[in-house]
């Protein structure tokens, strides 16, 4: 009977373990899968999840882009960026407007900043100008297949 239980706490922790989906980044604790710099920056992180629920954590979208140039993107099921209006909230960065603007400085310093709708990007670009992208082209810009 104990055998039982111990196999049932077995079945279900490893269930768990491996749900696909975001996983909670732990501001000022978690350190950037790609550049290993402390996470701080609630507009700019970002976040990949794999197809096997592994989730790796960046402290801007450019760590998660520079990355993604190294891996399987096939093996990826989430590509998550923190929407810059909304701080701490991550959205699905494949359906995500991102702008590259001089004036709004992201950590590795590449001024990408993500957000949820193009209205929103495109009312922060005209107020700050800068480059709207999708997510394709964004791929293309960082050469990202």
């Amino acid at each position: 009977m104990l055998s039982r239980f111990f196999l049932f706490v077995v079945v279900i922790v490893s269930m768990v373990s491996c749900t696909v989906g975001p996983k909670p980044i732990d501001y000022g604790a978690d350190g950037c899968h790609f550049c290993s710099m402390t996470i701080v920056d609630r507009q700019h992180a970002a976040e990949i999840v794999t197809k096997k629920g592994k989730a790796y954590k960046f402290d801007a979208a450019e760590c998660m882009m520079n990355h993604l140039k190294d891996v399987d993107v096939a093996t990826i099921e989430l590509f998550l960026v923190n929407d810059y209006q909304d701080p701490g909230e991550l959205i699905n960065a494949q359906e995500a407007t991102f702008l590259i603007s001089k004036s709004i400085p992201s950590p590795m310093g590449e001024y990408l900043s993500a957000f949820s709708s193009r209205k929103a990007a495109e009312q922060i670009e005209t107020e700050n100008k800068g480059q709207l992208y999708s997510w394709e082209e964004l791929k293309a810009r960082f050469k990202i297949e």
